[in-house]
């Protein structure tokens, strides 16, 4: 009768673990320090593989060992599995599992608003990893393998869930010796007027006060972290949203020259509706809705 081919259920894992090790250092003595087993336990339990699969999986050389073409193709399967494994049970901790979140934000959300208070989400939630990447209000959730993403605008993305955070007010702000220049909103039409990629921001602001917009001329930016580095650097003057520049204003980085503001859009928690929400998607989302629900002082 012919002998059945081994199956995974029949391979003692000890022996897995031997020539895995083995492959890897080409050498029984160098396998057997790193399982803290003797290089004779190595040898027996590769040469019990051996027998089980019915195949050589290394030529014994005079000086160290090479891999058969059997164990060519097996070697990178198999320590691919345990890398697998192992990165799984480093997971578990204190009788948990650690869950990971790759949360896309908006550069400005993420230094004005998501920043400052992310360390209470990780001390309540410490088996939760939470991975930020920063971005410009471009993003692809499938494509770059995230959970969320906060973004900017109307709320209207195709295949996305989206839930309002916060609203975004903006207001021209600019550097306190560019402000004492700033007494009526035509004043603007002799300073720099430094201009988001999104284009008609300070038209829709200008006809919230009903003034003329002047000639756009000023520099472009991709995001408002560096629209305001470049207005506290007395650079020109921008048009930014008051709630994710509170710090910068009560430092008197920045100065609001107007009380006016203009609505131009909200910030939003958008994931995939083909996305199922594992428990630490939900421990996330929880958080950050009832922290933008939480009351914050009026900026001066």
């Amino acid at each position: 009768m012919a002998r059945r081919p081994a199956s995974i259920s029949t391979l003692p894992l000890n022996a897995l673990r031997s020539f895995e090790a083995a492959a890897r250092h080409l050498s029984f003595t160098k396998a057997g320090l790193e399982l803290r087993v003797s290089q004779a336990a190595v040898s027996q339990q590769v040469r019990a593989l051996e027998e089980s699969l019915r195949v050589k999986l290394f030529k014994r050389l005079t000086r160290g060992l090479a891999l058969t073409e059997e164990g060519e193709t097996l070697q990178p399967v198999i320590s691919s599995a345990f890398s697998q494994i192992s990165q799984v049970l480093d997971r578990f901790e204190n009788g948990r599992m650690r869950e990971s979140i790759a949360i896309g934000v908006v550069g400005t959300f993420a230094s004005g608003w998501l920043l400052p208070r992310l360390g209470s989400f990780t001390s309540s939630h410490p088996h939760i990893d939470v991975r930020i990447f920063a971005n410009n209000n471009r993003v692809d959730l499938g494509g770059e393998g995230l959970d969320y993403a906060i973004r900017f605008g109307d709320g209207a993305w195709h295949g996305t869930n989206a839930e309002r955070l916060v609203e975004a007010h903006f207001t021209p702000m600019c550097a306190p010796d560019v402000a004492k220049r700033l007494k009526d909103p035509v004043d603007l039409h002799k300073e720099v007027l430094l201009r988001s990629y999104r284009p008609g921001e300070w038209a829709h602001w200008f006809e919230t006060v009903k003034c003329r917009q002047p000639r756009m001329t000023g520099p472009i930016f991709d995001s408002s972290v560096s629209l305001a580095h470049a207005a506290a650097q007395g650079a020109g003057v921008s048009l930014l949203p008051v709630v994710l520049f509170s710090d910068d204003l009560a430092r008197k980085r920045l100065v609001c020259p107007y009380d006016s503001q203009a609505f131009l859009g909200s910030y939003w928690l958008t994931s995939l509706k083909s996305k199922k929400l594992s428990p630490a998607m939900k421990a996330f989302r929880d958080w950050i809705l009832a922290e933008c629900k939480k009351k914050r002082p009026r900026s001066a």
